[in-house]
């Protein structure tokens, strides 16, 4: 099974030629993507990402019902690990 998680462009890099990069923000946390596969997306857009490739956009509202859903699962794994209270 494959997993891509929607971010937003906050800063695009297009300096190498042929090799454009983005950094990308998930929540709180930022990484360096590759735009190989969308190499005109742009500052603001949203993209789904899988190991370091962004694959395609995505518009915003369904990059954050998206985001909500990963997070409303995070907390039902968190919740799942709590110590059961006597």
């Amino acid at each position: 099974m494959c997993l891509s998680v929607p971010g937003e462009i906050v800063e695009v890099d297009r300096t190498d030629a042929g090799k454009p990069t983005a950094r990308v923000r998930f929540g709180g946390i930022t990484k360096e993507i590759s735009l190989d596969f969308v190499p005109d997306a742009e500052v603001g857009e949203f993209v789904l990402v899988h190991v370091g490739f962004a694959l395609q956009r995505i518009d915003e509202a369904e990059a954050r019902a998206t985001l909500a859903e990963l997070e409303r699962v995070a907390e039902l794994g968190r919740s799942e690990d709590a110590p059961e209270s006597s």
